[in-house]
């Protein structure tokens, strides 16, 4: 295969360890008919083994040199690449109904955050998700309630999705090798939300508002939605700190400041 020097400005790191990328297939699963769409594909290491798994593989790429590269070394008749930056390429277009598409890719660190919020904008769409990210935001992704883990990233992904951590992945197993560990997660849309809001827009910007105090009493990242006495009447403790609130707990005080704010309307 051609060689490519990896992109500092794309935070590519391909991934080339065999034993790490057969794991990766092994946890994924494809099936033939899977409508499946590879994140970032680089030089084709986990393309290749999907493209042999799935009667047709999607690959969303913003490198047009890599794209030359896969189109010269792939067959094409079972792989669409789209040239585009998948912050802004809209996802549903690929899918086939609800909860048909099966997203994979090994993550740049620069993009991972924003890439997951743009997906869950198109989460209905959705089946699952793996992606190899920096292990300390998957430690994020999984957290629970009450360690420093648990954050804003935490709340807003496991309000849509399941989180699992698979298994780590060491700086080896990349070519060049990044300063970082990564991992592995999965990501399962749930059935039904475990505690639905009903204004999501406000719950996240309660949730982000509230993780700019972390280290403050809630009353404090609150005070602008509930007094102290509310946030009680609400079955939370005001003087707890962010990071000791489950998911639950946030719903419940986004939905008690819409109900106040509803019945406050004209």
């Amino acid at each position: 295969m051609g060689s490519h020097q990896a992109r500092k400005r794309f935070g590519q790191n391909f991934l080339t360890d065999q034993a790490i990328i057969q794991r990766l297939v092994r946890s994924i699963a494809p099936k033939p008919d899977d409508l499946m769409v590879e994140i970032g594909p680089g030089q084709g290491a986990l393309t290749r083994p999907l493209m042999d798994a799935v009667d047709h593989l999607h690959a969303v790429e913003l490198d047009r040199d890599l794209i030359a590269l896969l189109q010269r070394t792939l067959s094409e008749r079972r792989l669409t690449i789209h040239q585009a930056d998948a912050l802004r390429f809209d996802f549903s277009t690929l899918s086939s109904g609800p909860r048909s598409l099966r997203v994979v890719g090994n993550l740049p660190y620069n993009i991972s955050t924003p890439l997951m919020f743009h997906l869950i904008e198109q989460i209905s769409e959705v089946r699952d998700m793996h992606f190899m990210l920096q292990k300390e935001m998957v430690d994020r992704l999984v957290a629970v309630p009450g360690t420093s883990d648990w954050g804003r990233l935490s709340v807003m992904i496991q309000y849509h999705c399941r989180t699992d951590f698979l298994f780590p992945v060491p700086p080896g197993a990349f070519n060049p090798p990044p300063r970082v560990d990564s991992a592995i997660v999965r990501l399962t849309p749930h059935d039904q939300l475990p505690a639905p809001v009903t204004d999501y827009t406000l719950f996240s910007e309660l949730v982000n508002q509230v993780f700019t105090q972390r280290r403050k009493a809630v009353r404090n990242g609150l005070k602008r939605y509930l007094t102290a006495a509310e946030i009680n009447a609400a079955g939370v403790d005001p003087g707890l700190r962010p990071d000791c609130l489950s998911l639950a707990d946030f719903a419940t005080l986004a939905n008690t400041v819409a109900a106040a704010r509803a019945t406050e309307a004209p």
